[in-house]
């Protein structure tokens, strides 16, 4: 067993970033400033997007996004139900009801050949999540979307590197929104990006974004000499600090190099696992990139003696922390009372809840690291297997 504990999640930072951050907090301006506006120009060209806006969390973004897409009370949006709170949240908070379409196996990504039987003349967008950095099937998505007329705004949380057919995810739909939280392939802490192609919901985004200003406002107190403001929206406080850019700015030159770290972690655990009572994460779909977030296996409850939970906490005594993605919104308590979910709604989300578990998977861990979760992996499975 480990000496010390392995965080689950645990970011690489090195010390380009520190440096930048103490730089940033000489300089004066820490909130939102020209290092906000340099990692945009960074992330427009890396995603190749018209847009790209900085944001203090992706749950923001999902937020603004539909607010910019017009959603009003009454109004419903489709989105599967194995993915974060914040996936569903944010479309109660824009006033509209989440409905959930089922998964498909064994990609775990929203099925898209049940999306249309939920379209009804109250839909007005699809939020597909690409889930763990698999890109969904966005071909069929978005002939569904062009087809009823509704708009397509992809959580892409954990699909930073992901490519879709040669497209970059967060260009293919409406609007995309990404998350740079601490355990996100890139970091700023706490933080996330919305990428369009569409002049009009970027200017919506930016300005609600911050208290609902016109647009460049955060421009009125920079060299250029202080320039009057106005209210034009009811906005909100979802603005990027340039302290968060600081790390960004660095991250973000070091994506590609990350991804290959995890892929080669990645192919570790498949070589080390192959024969243990689990279900492996399926290989990439074929002219696409997966952006490697999360490695999580299935465990076959049927070959052992214990549920998923006793496994992971056999896990954490051996000093490895792990994690659960996700348990299917329809099974928690909000979403059962309010919408009238019951257990057996979605199969497949059902399947996936009981099953999953996530192991380490960042460019921070150490070959030592990784054989520290094989070994830990493979002893608790062979204690519990049948």
């Amino acid at each position: 067993m480990r000496d010390t504990f392995l965080i689950f999640g645990s970011p690489k930072i090195e010390e380009d970033e520190i440096r930048e951050v103490v730089d940033c907090l000489r300089s004066g301006w820490i909130s939102t400033g020209p290092r906000v506006g340099k990692l945009q120009d960074m992330f427009k060209t890396y995603i190749g997007s018209q847009h790209a806006l900085a944001l203090n969390s992706c749950t923001a973004g999902l937020h603004l996004a539909m607010l910019a897409a017009g959603l009003e009370p009454g109004d419903e949006v489709i989105t599967t139900p194995m993915t974060f709170a914040a996936s569903a949240n944010t479309i109660i908070h824009a006033g509209a009801r989440p409905v959930f379409v089922d998964i498909e196996l064994p990609s775990m990504n929203i099925n898209p050949e049940l999306i249309e039987e939920k379209i009804t003349p109250r839909t007005k967008a699809i939020i597909p999540v690409h889930l763990y950095g698999r890109p969904c099937n966005m071909q069929r998505i978005m002939e569904v979307a062009r087809k009823h007329r509704v708009l397509v705004i992809e959580d892409a949380a954990h699909a930073l590197e992901g490519v879709y057919k040669q497209q970059k995810i967060g260009t293919i739909g409406d609007m995309t929104v990404f998350s740079f939280y601490v355990t996100k392939n890139m970091v700023t802490g706490e933080g996330g990006m919305l990428t369009t192609n569409n002049d009009a919901y970027a200017e919506k985004v930016e300005t609600y974004g911050l208290h609902g200003m016109s647009r460049g406002a955060w421009k009125r107190y920079s060299d250029e000499g202080f320039k009057h403001y106005q209210v034009v929206y009811p906005g909100f406080k979802y603005n990027m600090m340039d302290l968060q850019a600081a790390i960004g700015i660095h991250q973000l030159k070091r994506i590609e190099t990350y991804l290959v770290r995890r892929q080669e972690i990645w192919q570790a655990y498949d070589e080390a696992f192959a024969g243990l009572p689990v279900t492996l994460p399926p290989p990439p779909e074929d002219d696409t990139k997966h952006a490697r977030h999360l490695y999580t296996l299935l465990l076959r409850l049927e070959e052992l003696t214990v549920d998923r939970d006793t496994v992971q906490q056999a896990l954490h005594e051996e000093n490895i922390g792990t994690g659960i993605h996700f348990i299917s919104l329809h099974l928690h308590p909000y979403y059962r009372s309010s919408y009238g979910f019951g257990r057996d709604d979605f199969p497949n989300a059902l399947y996936v809840s009981e099953r999953t578990i996530s192991l380490p998977l960042s460019a921070k861990l150490t070959d030592e690291d990784v054989q520290d979760v094989i070994d830990a992996v493979t002893r608790v499975l062979d204690r519990f297997s049948r």
